[in-house]
């Protein structure tokens, strides 16, 4: 299946970096999900799925042990927030770079959310309209691909 997606504003690449604002040009295995818990709160995903608590965070910091990995906020080193003042990740699916055999500076939160209106790029990251993503997330099963080309 094809949808319309948002992709990094640094492009598509198969060199990917920290940092460069690029979606990898990858074939991704789905992992598990994050969502927003409430009434209107994120997509109900068939993936594993965790709550996106207010201290939920992602460590994004190459030099730290916690690399790619989910942390607790506040943490020491640098960290993306999952629960979103702008709703962003009220629906996340974990992709598989660098997640399963991880190398500092590859890259990290390369993440399947909610795009933005009009579909401005991302960080790096793949993200589709939420109507896109509420209908996708029963579907979506531990193992299954995303694949992103040029």
């Amino acid at each position: 299946m094809r949808l319309r997606c948002a992709l990094g504003k640094g492009g598509v690449t198969s060199g990917k970096r920290e940092g460069d604002g690029a979606t990898p040009l990858a074939s991704m295995r789905l992992l598990s999900a994050y969502r927003r818990p409430g009434g209107r709160g994120g997509p109900r995903f068939a993936l594993p799925t965790l709550l996106t608590h207010p201290d939920a965070g992602w460590c994004d910091a190459p030099g730290h042990g916690a690399y790619n990995r989910p942390v607790r906020l506040p943490f020491p080193a640098s960290a993306e927030r999952m629960r979103r003042e702008d709703r962003l990740y009220d629906g996340v699916v974990v992709l598989d770079w660098n997640v399963t055999r991880r190398a500092r500076g590859l890259g990290s939160a390369i993440f399947l959310h909610v795009a933005r209106p009009g579909f401005a790029p991302t960080e790096g990251c793949v993200a589709l309209t939420r109507r896109d993503l509420d209908r996708l997330a029963p579907h979506l099963r531990r193992g299954m691909r995303l694949t992103v080309r040029r």
